[in-house]
């Protein structure tokens, strides 16, 4: 759908124009070109805000950390009501982020960008993951500190199981076949790998 330039807003059209394209063509799969034309700008016009595609998809990953960082803080609510129900939280969060925002789940995960080139996108990116990680740590402070797990682990762990779901049963080729919903499939793939930690009780 063609959103179109509005005066003052360029940068952001840009940036609407990209998500379309994303969406229709994924993330590698247009030129900056392409992007002004949707935008219904010239080509010259873009480069007055972005050097190349590159610094355009990592604008549309930045906005998306940051509505991403913003849920998932939500979501974990400083482990309120249990830390186990914020732990789950979160993990839905993850979900819902990736269903709702599809063209910036791809900008941030399947563009290939290299964050630490573009100033504060690894910032956001490590916001969002702090969340996993504080959520991690508070499930394992009843254990001893020798038999804690490294949250830095629990929380990667968490991160690719959840991205694994996104990609298999979102938006693959499984998606809409499964037996499960995606959040059922998140939820007892993270009850299985906390038992196994030892994080949860097995009636938990």
């Amino acid at each position: 759908m063609k959103r179109g330039y509005h005066h003052g807003n360029l940068r952001q059209a840009l940036v609407d124009a990209a998500l379309d394209l994303i969406a229709a063509q994924g993330p590698t799969g247009f030129t900056l070109s392409e992007a002004a034309k949707a935008a219904d700008v010239t080509p010259a016009a873009v480069y007055r805000h972005f050097a190349g595609r590159d610094d355009l998809l990592a604008e549309v990953a930045r906005q998306g950390f940051d509505i991403f960082a913003a849920l998932m803080e939500f979501a974990w609510n400083d482990g309120k009501p249990t830390a186990l129900a914020a732990f789950e939280a979160t993990g839905r969060a993850y979900l819902a982020f990736a269903r709702k925002y599809p063209g910036h789940y791809i900008a941030m995960f399947e563009a290939g960008l290299n964050y630490a080139a573009h100033p504060g996108l690894q910032a956001l990116a490590q916001r969002s993951s702090a969340v996993l990680e504080r959520a991690a740590a508070d499930l394992s402070r009843h254990l001893p500190a020798g038999r804690r797990p490294p949250a830095s682990m629990v929380s990667a762990h968490i991160w690719a199981l959840s991205h694994g779901v996104v990609e298999l049963y979102m938006r693959g080729a499984a998606a809409g076949r499964s037996p499960f919903a995606p959040e059922d499939l998140l939820e007892s793939g993270l009850g299985i790998y906390l038992r196994g930690l030892g994080l949860l009780p097995p009636d938990q």
